[in-house]
């Protein structure tokens, strides 16, 4: 299973809900950030094999996230957690860098789904 997740979501309630997801899912070290730029500087000073992303933050959106993330390391999963409105942007977040998308309102089990993916 992954190891330490980064989660960036400037809502403190979706972090709690995708912490305990990840937690449900047996993923149990993973770090908060508050809004994209504190993401990018907390991936920049740690090691994360996974991040998981808001697209709407201050500061930084998700895509500059990924952007940025991208520039330090090609190859680390990287999973925007979007609403359905967002979808018709999907293409510019591919471009980007992303690695997958996971749709608001989520599951654990759907989280779980895409976090397999990544595995070994």
């Amino acid at each position: 299973m992954t190891k330490k997740v980064l989660v960036a979501d400037d809502s403190s309630t979706m972090r709690k809900i995708i912490l305990r997801s990840l937690q449900a899912v047996g993923v149990p070290d993973a770090a908060e950030a508050g809004d994209g730029e504190e993401a990018v500087n907390m991936f920049k000073a740690g090691t994360y094999d996974l991040v998981l992303t808001d697209w709407n933050m201050p500061k930084k959106n998700g895509l500059d996230v990924i952007r940025e993330i991208r520039q330090v390391n090609a190859t680390v999963p990287i999973i925007m957690v979007t609403t359905e409105a967002e979808k018709t942007r999907v293409m510019e977040a591919i471009q980007a860098g992303v690695s997958d998308y996971l749709v608001k309102p989520f599951t654990a089990d759907m989280l779980r789904q895409k976090l397999e993916k990544f595995e070994g």
